[in-house]
């Protein structure tokens, strides 16, 4: 579902590949596959204006699945396979998740550079 926060297998800085929480932001064609953009307790990489802040005092936090303060990092995409998804743990407000799409869609612009 777009917008949900499912665990999925995503590699990590040093190549081991384990679950992290991603948010859906759209099925992908052909093969239905999803974009995923990966979420990171790691505050101090956040990339202001870009990345997406969830905390404690947003609206659908509590929705999420997420333990802690975290940031929807904008920068670490990726498309996967439904195979590796380990579940869905929660889900973002529907006003962020188009604020997602937006902001990306913005920064892939020709004229955004």
């Amino acid at each position: 579902m777009e917008g949900g926060i499912a665990l999925v297998s995503l590699p990590q800085a040093d190549g081991i590949i384990k679950p992290h929480p991603a948010v859906l932001l759209r099925r992908m064609p052909p093969f239905d596959d999803w974009l995923v953009c990966g979420v990171s307790t790691q505050l101090q990489q956040r990339v202001a204006g870009f990345d997406e802040l969830v905390g404690p005092s947003d609206a659908d936090f509590a929705d999420s699945g997420l333990k802690a303060p975290s940031i929807i990092r904008q920068g670490f995409v990726s498309t996967l396979p439904v195979r590796r998804f380990h579940g869905v743990i929660g889900s973002i407000s529907p006003e962020r998740h188009r604020r997602l799409l937006r902001r990306l869609s913005d920064h892939l612009r020709p004229d955004a550079a």
